[in-house]
């Protein structure tokens, strides 16, 4: 394989999985493709056992970091803003509008207890300490969403010699990347699981690269949606470097999703992968369930709270209806959700992630073969 990413990366197929889970990270890399872990939710001291256990699973083959550093956040501009101060601001309707919500389908809310001090989330600060951590490890990419990453990551990469990616949902986006000097750019369609925006991924890929084309040479990654090795040729026909994959690995062995939400995932079609605001503030792909569809468009909604307010809700929430899930309460199993994409509707079993690396691999083959074939016709 001649794509940049493969040489920038050390790999040897350009298959990038985002998950939060280490095992599937680690199995991606062994398996010939490129994991990615999601730090959003760690601190300095966790985020080193995580790659401590990684460096020891992962054969001496690479693998990457990715950090949430918002642009756009309610808390922008404050200092030394804290989990338990951001509590304060959530109003009484809000709490309300939740405990009663979960109250409906039997789940009792309870709330964890936090650090005095603890950072809010998505704190800038918090996750630039992560990364500091991480470059005592043979990490070999680092990458942001929600904006252009701030200018001592980008700094931090170059000092280490680790290029550093962004995730982009417009070609206005990549262009202020580009400016901002990131080595890959993540072109992700509204496909895609999570934060995402509302072009697709077939028009976006072309219009990124053809967009930052006159700037300077930077490889796109095609990301939303792609759960084949068939969509990956096809992205990668369109001009993309590789592909960056995330909702395909929540239904594999190792993956930290719930057993319920497995079976969710595969009982579900593409169109119940819907938009909502109702767990992080920000428009994010998910699982459709009772909770979104109540935040959305429940006529008792408050409507959600900006990021990161709309979060400490969720987290406690979706805490306490994991455990009322897991403990038989069928009627929590509706409240059940997750951050998946529109490909869910192609998932069908649950796998092994180096199985599913193997299968992208061959179904890449045959696409490539299908199409030579087509060219000798």
């Amino acid at each position: 394989m001649k794509s940049p990413i493969c040489d920038m990366l050390g790999i040897e197929f350009p298959l990038l999985a985002f998950s939060h889970c280490r095992d599937v990270v680690a199995a991606v890399s062994r398996a010939g493709g490129f994991g990615v872990l999601g730090a959003t939710a760690h601190s300095p001291e966790t985020i080193e056992q995580e790659l401590k256990w990684i460096d020891d699973h992962t054969d001496g083959k690479p693998y990457g970091l990715d950090v949430l550093i918002p642009e756009n956040i309610s808390t922008a501009g404050e200092k030394d803003v804290t989990w338990k101060s951001l509590e304060a601001r959530i109003s009484p309707q809000h709490r309300d509008f939740t405990r009663n919500l979960l109250k409906k389908y039997g789940v009792e809310l309870t709330t964890t207890n936090v650090a005095d001090n603890q950072p809010q989330p998505f704190d800038a600060q918090r996750a630039l300490d992560v990364l500091d951590v991480s470059f005592r490890h043979p990490i070999k990419l680092i990458a942001n969403a929600l904006g252009v990453p701030p200018k001592q990551m980008i700094d931090m990469g170059r000092t280490h010699g680790v290029p550093v990616a962004a995730l982009v949902g417009s070609k206005e986006h990549a262009l202020r990347q580009v400016a901002a000097g990131v080595d890959i750019l993540v072109a992700q369609g509204t496909e895609a699981g999570g934060h995402c925006g509302e072009v697709s991924t077939m028009v976006l890929v072309p219009e990124v690269i053809k967009a930052i084309k006159p700037i300077r040479d930077v490889p796109v990654l095609a990301a939303g949606g792609i759960m084949t090795g068939r969509q990956m040729a096809a992205c990668m026909a369109m001009g993309a470097a590789g592909a960056w994959t995330g909702s395909v690995w929540l239904a594999t062995v190792e993956s930290e999703t719930t057993e319920i939400f497995r079976e969710k995932m595969i009982a579900a079609s593409s169109r119940d992968a819907v938009r909502s605001k109702g767990r992080t503030g920000k428009p994010a792909r998910q699982l459709r369930s009772v909770w979104t569809d109540a935040w959305d468009r429940g006529p008792d909604s408050p409507g959600a709270l900006p990021m990161p307010l709309q979060s400490i809700i969720s987290r406690d929430a979706f805490n306490s209806i994991d455990r009322a899930a897991a403990a038989g309460n069928a009627q929590a199993r509706d409240l059940v959700t997750y951050f998946v994409g529109q490909g869910v509707g192609l998932i069908d079993s649950v796998k092994s992630a180096g199985a599913v690396v193997q299968e992208f691999k061959e179904d890449f083959a045959d696409a490539v073969e299908h199409m030579n074939m087509l060219m000798e016709e």
